[in-house]
């Protein structure tokens, strides 16, 4: 769904908060500061007093900008060596932001900043059963124990044990430089062998970074889109407008080919897939269906866009789920 003005009001709420805490913070910076070293509110007070004389005197003198320029700087070094002696950069005393780019307004000219994008995210999407599984299946916690370290793959060569460690040697990868490397991952494999593990892996990792990130199965996806195509009422928790499905940072489709296929799914997956590439915004999918299945399943322009724009990871190996419950050993 889109922001309501109460959400919207509700958001930029908490920019004023940060706003007055950060002036909060640069106040007390201040006051530390010139305490230690009165010079510094003295030369403070003579860079005020000089912008001030300044737009006076241009009025009257274009050329004195040349020589107002000169003052401020010269007033700007003797500031900067006062900091320098107590130990702090020469841009200790300025304005403080918890994002630069929009200077906590959460708008960059009439655009929203990727921040506001977050905090919208974040406000509209609440999957607290996500936040509860991510503390229990991370990184930290996943383990290869469940994984045959004793019969090869026929297909790759390798057993699933082997298989899985370079898969996962992957998905660090693909968390450690996913803001300075563009990259899609599509994990499929059969049921149980641990693709929605490693997607939760990923998405706690990104979450945990600042980073937006809206994790929906397929079903739930089409739904978003059958919602705002069709004016549908909104009865879902996870219903979230189709322009942030886009922009997020990271979008995560987990089960894909478990929704009723038509024509609209169809249109629909490679609307999103194909937009976000062009955004070169990451996604990461996981499916039960083989290749071949996802050919036949969907267009082949879809085929065609997650085979040359995605990473294809193959998960093999005994239905972990299964092997759990019946307390065997691969």
């Amino acid at each position: 769904m889109a922001l309501t003005n109460s959400q919207h009001d509700a958001i930029m709420r908490t920019y004023d908060a940060i706003r007055t805490e950060n002036r909060h913070i640069q106040n007390e910076r201040y006051a530390q500061v010139t305490a230690a070293c009165p010079e510094i509110a003295q030369i403070e007070d003579d860079i005020i007093g000089l912008s001030m004389q300044a737009a006076a005197e241009m009025l009257k003198n274009p050329d004195y900008k040349t020589a107002y320029r000169k003052k401020l700087s010269e007033l700007a070094d003797r500031k900067a060596a006062c900091l320098a002696a107590l130990g702090r950069p020469a841009d200790y005393l300025d304005p403080v932001y918890t994002c630069p780019k929009c200077k906590d307004t959460g708008y960059i000219g009439q655009h929203k900043c990727a921040c506001f994008t977050k905090k919208a995210i974040e406000l509209v999407y609440h999957d607290s059963n996500l936040k509860n599984i991510i503390t229990t299946e991370n990184f930290d916690t996943f383990s290869y124990e469940w994984y045959d370290k004793k019969t090869p793959i026929p297909s790759i060569g390798l057993t699933p044990y082997n298989n899985m460690q370079n898969i996962v040697s992957i998905c660090h990868r693909f968390v450690d430089e996913f803001d300075t490397t563009y990259d899609n991952l599509l994990l499929f494999g059969d049921t149980g062998v641990g693709k929605t593990f490693l997607t939760n892996c990923i998405a706690k990792e990104l979450l945990d970074s600042s980073h937006s990130v809206i994790y929906l199965t397929a079903v739930e996806l089409f739904q978003c889109f059958e919602q705002q195509d069709f004016n549908k009422p909104d009865t879902s928790d996870t219903a979230i407008d189709s322009s942030y499905i886009l922009d997020c940072d990271l979008l995560i489709i987990d089960d894909l080919g478990t929704e009723f296929a038509n024509s609209y799914t169809s249109s629909r997956l490679f609307y999103c897939i194909n937009e976000r590439i062009l955004r070169r915004k990451s996604v990461v999918i996981s499916t039960n269906l083989s290749l071949s299945d996802i050919r036949n399943m969907y267009s082949e322009r879809i085929f065609s866009r997650l085979t040359s724009a995605y990473k294809l990871l193959k998960l093999a190996g005994a239905d972990i789920r299964l092997l759990k419950k019946t307390g065997q050993k691969p």
